[in-house]
């Protein structure tokens, strides 16, 4: 990965209900690479992630070991 790729970045979501539940899911939001963390490890980035409500920013964001693993990202490939 270099600074400028498109991934794709897995929201948290909210906290889990007392019932299992979660308000918000997590769910897949489009990310900008901004910055590659250790150029020996180019699993570790840095992100700028596009909400519908608006953009932030997170650093040291691990790739995940599925695509679906919250808090991480993946290949914008990945469905």
């Amino acid at each position: 990965m270099q600074v400028g790729d498109r991934v794709h970045y897995v929201s948290h979501g909210s906290p889990v209900l007392d019932d299992g539940t979660q308000k918000y899911p997590s769910v897949c939001r489009a990310a900008f690479v901004t910055a590659v963390v250790d150029e020996t490890q180019p699993r570790c980035l840095s992100l700028a992630v596009l909400n519908p409500t608006g953009m932030f920013f997170n650093e040291h964001v691990f790739e995940g070991a599925t695509a679906s693993e919250p808090g991480t990202w993946h290949s914008a490939g990945h469905p």
